[in-house]
């Protein structure tokens, strides 16, 4: 198999985990309390990194600043973030999750570890490890090609 080969069938088996991405999630993680999607990357982003301006949004993620003006300005309202001064200095506000911000994100993804779980129950652990570390390779050569890394522990 070649890397177009492989690519065609690693795209449609993507579409298909982004299909499932709410089913792994137990019904609870649904309803209208839940997290949009991207309201669930960029509390994860603020969370991993620290306090970002819409620049570092841009910069991180690659997207128009009207874009991320519009989602963070959202998640000011609902009380997800608050802006503060750079504590570096800088001239640009920057966001940073609130406590309410970091409550709503741990308990989505305790429930969509939860259903994460329930998927590779029967899995062994050495093909648990292996899927892991794939995984991370996939993710971190995407972030190599795009210079776009995501902060890791």
């Amino acid at each position: 198999m070649d890397a177009r080969d492989a690519g065609q069938r690693i795209e449609q088996e993507l579409l298909i985990l982004t299909r499932h991405r709410e089913m792994t999630a137990p019904r609870g993680a649904r309803g209208g309390d839940a997290l949009d999607r991207s309201a669930y990357v960029l509390l994860s982003r603020l969370e991993a990194q620290g306090p970002m301006s819409i620049p570092d949004f841009v910069e991180a993620f690659g997207l128009a600043p009207s874009t991320f003006t519009r989602q963070t300005s959202a998640l000011f309202r609902k009380g997800l973030v608050e802006r503060t001064l750079d504590p570096e200095g800088g001239v640009a506000r920057k966001y940073r999750i609130t406590e309410e911000g970091s409550k709503r994100l741990s308990e989505q993804r305790e429930h969509i570890v939860a259903g994460v779980a329930d998927v590779v129950a029967g899995w062994p652990p050495e093909r648990l490890q292996r899927f892991i570390d794939d995984l991370k390779q996939f993710n971190t050569d995407i972030e190599r090609l795009t210079g776009r890394p995501w902060p890791r522990p």
